[in-house]
């Protein structure tokens, strides 16, 4: 028999800036950006899914291949019974991998998209009817608590995707650091990390020919139009990306294609052409340079895998930093 999935609401409190908020906060500054977190609506977190199905963007199914050679020695690392925190929810083949493999006690899956974490969660609850499905809704780059009656023993959170390349690198460490407080000790982390390669495999990935990203990074000004009552035209912006060499990232922006302005909260936002909107970073590390970031955060390096191209790595942390450092290459 299905358990229905249990929800936990952790998503604002007053002391939260709102979306209203953070959209005057991020037009008011120079250069003007809006945080990549709003990209995922109901309609955002879909055509997320679509981008992962693109030929371009290698990241997806590289992952998945990745974690499918390596669950035996995950679900090893893991051990049984264990809570498995997903940090974006998802009903995709990775997690379900995680969860055949590793056969943990209960699932706790976290999102800032509501209604998506609730249709995702609920397919799991009914494709796994033996598993303890929750559901969080929240903004986990903020803060996060884990729920009373999963808190206990031993957990292991799972943040595919190389979602951790949207933050910038000081506030990765942090949001680790933050990670490592929240799991009882002798927990893990398994987190996928995108590695530094040829920018034109990068820029493919985020350009993809049938325009999936462009939809994706244009819903933002929808969401303002929609949610916040925004005067803008979105077919006066185009979608680019480029590949930051210096920076080792990914940049996204949403380009404005004639002097224009944003009208929202009461006040009009001027943008010239070819100004942009700075709406995500996506940085790319090597296998050693992120082992180090995770060290300063607290954790152990324990494993990694990586693909025969060097094109991704999948990393398991432990949230001791006292467990020796063995860390494994698999290539």
């Amino acid at each position: 028999m299905t358990q229905a999935v249990r929800f936990h609401d952790q998503h604002v409190d007053d002391a939260d800036p709102s979306f209203l908020d953070d959209v005057m906060s991020g037009l008011s500054a120079r250069p003007k950006a809006l945080s990549p977190k709003y990209f995922y609506d109901r309609r955002g977190s879909a055509l997320f899914e679509r981008i992962c199905t693109q030929p371009e963007y290698y990241l997806t199914r590289t992952e998945e291949q990745i974690l499918a050679a390596a669950t035996a020695e995950i679900a090893e690392l893991a051990g049984p019974e264990s809570l498995l925190v997903e940090l974006g929810s998802g009903a995709s083949r990775k997690v379900r991998l995680l969860l055949e493999a590793m056969q943990p006690a209960r699932y706790l899956g976290v999102d800032i998209s509501r209604e998506f974490l609730l249709e995702s969660t609920r397919r799991l609850a009914a494709d796994y009817p033996w598993l303890e499905v929750h559901a969080v809704w929240a903004d986990f780059s903020r803060r996060l608590s884990l729920p009373q009656g999963v808190s206990g023993g031993r957990a292991v959170a799972f943040f595919p995707g190389s979602s951790i390349g949207n933050f910038e690198p000081v506030a990765a460490e942090a949001f680790l650091a933050g990670l490592h407080r929240l799991l009882p000790k002798g927990s893990g982390l398994l987190i996928g990390v995108d590695l530094i390669k040829h920018r034109d495999i990068l820029e493919a990935a985020y350009n993809d020919a049938a325009g999936v990203t462009a939809a994706f990074n244009l819903n933002l000004l929808k969401r303002l139009r929609d949610e916040l009552g925004a005067e803008l035209v979105p077919a006066g912006f185009r979608h680019l990306a480029f590949y930051h060499e210096a920076a080792s990232r990914i940049e996204m922006h949403l380009e404005s294609l004639r002097e224009q302005a944003i009208r929202v909260g009461g006040r009009d936002f001027m943008l010239a052409a070819g100004e942009t909107l700075h709406t995500e970073n996506s940085c790319k590390y090597s296998v050693e340079g992120f082992q180090a970031l995770a060290q300063r955060a607290g954790f152990a390096p324990t494993a990694v895998w990586t693909d025969p191209q060097a094109l991704f790595s999948v990393h398991y942390l432990l949230s001791e930093q006292a467990v020796a450092y063995s860390s494994r290459l698999v290539r």
